[in-house]
């Protein structure tokens, strides 16, 4: 696509719009490299693995978002019976097949979640025409039409479509996981982590990252969710725990140079939220917008890092191997996932 042809004429400052090519949908996930997949199976020592995810049905009650519920599960039916315990004979004479086929309506961020490119983008003069409207990572927006993947010549019409969580199922996301136990030196109490509190704690611990790594943090916040059995105190549930400083423009630039490819962590948001927006135009979740709009950065929220944490601190390490698909679900922004790390 020449210059003329691109879907914006400028990009924000500090975004890597075009770096991985005009019609980008991937972001940093392309760091993702067979050579990084290789390094992350390096870091496989005892082929041990810890289940990352909470039970979709946490943390139960909507007190951490009133727009997200839990999952509706119920049976399917056949004709007008459930078809629960379903004895076959009653379609078909001598069946000895008892059936369970169940639905579920899930609210696909309600826990441990991906966002995709498409959950956050801001309002952003793209076009240079002294107009701000709704834009995502690389440009694209509502409306815009694309080739669909893979050369089919169908059209996808929104930036929902282009960037949805499918674009990232596709690709794969499994690379090397890199731990930072926020706990271990915060506790439980509130604290906005910024970028000096972050280095100090990787340099006591002795963790690094690489370009391509996805970066995970432990704040102990999920061990509280499951502690609170699905009934969350909703006088605490937004003021306990570590989160980062959303706000710390050093800090945002370190993820930036950092090179690494995704950013999870165990809380609700990973950014410190609610927080004080300052007076004049800017994002009320600014790790969001630099993350997802400007760097195509997928996050990962509410995961569970509890016993990886403390198996990782007990045996002196810090890098694993993680497998962590989305749903492979076109045009959603958003995906439960089931992560599996591996040591």
């Amino acid at each position: 696509m020449a210059p003329t042809e691109r879907r914006w004429k400028r990009r924000p400052a500090g975004s890597n719009w075009g770096d991985f090519g005009d019609d980008d949908q991937l972001g940093r996930l392309n760091l993702i490299t067979p050579a990084r997949r290789r390094a992350a199976a390096a870091e496989v020592v005892e082929g041990r693995s810890f289940c990352l995810s909470l039970p979709l049905d946490y943390p139960g009650g909507s007190a951490l978002n009133p727009r997200r519920q839990a999952p509706n599960l119920r049976p399917t039916t056949r004709g007008e019976l459930p078809n629960w315990m379903f004895a076959v004979e009653n379609e078909v004479p001598g069946a000895t097949d008892v059936m369970n086929d169940d639905m579920a309506t899930i609210w696909l961020q309600y826990s441990t979640q991906w966002d995709s490119l498409a959950h956050a983008g801001s309002s952003f003069d793209a076009n240079a025409d002294g107009r701000p409207e709704p834009v995502f990572y690389n440009g694209f927006r509502g409306g815009v039409e694309i080739p669909k993947p893979q050369g089919s010549g169908e059209s996808l019409a929104s930036a929902t479509r282009a960037l949805g969580i499918d674009v990232i199922a596709r690709h794969g996301v499994q690379g090397r996981g890199v731990l930072v136990d926020l706990r271990a030196h915060c506790a439980d109490e509130r604290e906005i982590v910024g970028h000096d509190r972050l280095q100090a704690i990787m340099r006591d611990d002795g963790v690094t990252v690489q370009a391509g790594d996805i970066l995970c943090l432990h704040t102990g916040f999920a061990q509280r969710l499951l502690d609170w059995n699905r009934d969350p105190d909703p006088s605490q549930i937004h003021t306990i725990c570590a989160a980062l400083d959303g706000r710390d423009e050093r800090l945002l630039q370190w993820i930036s140079d950092s090179g690494i490819a995704a950013l999870v962590a165990d809380n609700y948001a990973i950014e410190a939220y609610p927080n004080d927006k300052p007076p004049g135009r800017c994002a009320v979740l600014p790790l969001h917008e630099h993350c997802l709009f400007k760097l195509g950065l997928p996050l990962g929220e509410i995961w569970y890092l509890s016993e990886l944490a403390q198996w990782l601190r007990d045996n002196a390490r810090s890098r694993f191997m993680l497998t962590a698909p989305p749903l492979r679900l076109p045009g959603a922004v958003g995906s439960p996932v089931t992560p599996i790390a591996t040591v």
